[in-house]
């Protein structure tokens, strides 16, 4: 990304020239790109990001403001939203296998989540889980992983969802699933970042 002053001699641009360069804005600033077409692969790591970033932007939206203004800082370091900011700092953490934070920076002195107990049922083309607390409870959410072949180690990258923790059971439906088999293991998320205690290997076949 080129950043630009007075793009194409104007005060502003915006759009694509010639299918190859593309004029536009973020944050205020103009820039200028090579023109790409996204294709949309569903990779282990892309969907893992993208689900922890859907998490994140859902979850900004009811922070409190202390929190909130914890980022301002960080923010200001590369002039950034606050937002912008939160959201890099705990995708860096995630690509380090480390859990999200609501606050900067991440402590990670709560105690550790029990694991929880789930009961998957299969369905047409997808799996419902009903995941019942432990002894030692998450005050944030549910971290679930998922494989199509058994006994797979939890990664970053086979993350299919964040799931914002209810009263017991929460429950979460994986739709969209090949018939066959799935795969399940699952722990809690603390709001400091602390990650519980990954519960064993649960299954249930989509039809």
């Amino acid at each position: 990304m080129v950043k630009v002053a007075g793009p194409l001699f104007s005060m502003d641009a915006s759009g694509t020239i010639g299918n190859a360069v593309t004029f536009s804005k973020w944050k205020g600033r103009p820039y200028a790109r090579q023109r790409v077409i996204p294709s949309n692969p569903q990779t282990g790591p892309q969907v893992g990001i993208r689900a922890m970033m859907k998490f994140l932007a859902q979850e900004w939206k009811g922070l409190g403001a202390p929190a909130k203004a914890s980022w301002v800082i960080r923010a200001a370091q590369t002039a950034i939203s606050p937002f912008n900011a939160y959201c890099a700092y705990n995708i860096n953490r995630w690509r380090s296998f480390k859990g999200p934070t609501q606050d900067d920076p991440a402590a990670e002195v709560a105690v550790t989540p029990a694991a929880p107990t789930t009961t998957p049922t299969g369905g047409i083309r997808q799996v419902q889980l009903s995941i019942a607390d432990g002894a030692q409870l998450p005050d944030w959410g549910w971290l679930v992983y998922h494989s199509t072949v058994t006994g797979f180690t939890p990664a970053y990258s086979n993350l299919v969802a964040i799931v914002k923790k209810t009263a017991s059971p929460t429950i979460y439906i994986h739709a969209g699933l090949a018939v066959g088999a799935h795969y399940y293991r699952i722990g809690g998320i603390m709001i400091d970042g602390k990650k519980g205690t990954l519960e064993a290997q649960t299954t249930a076949n989509s039809t």
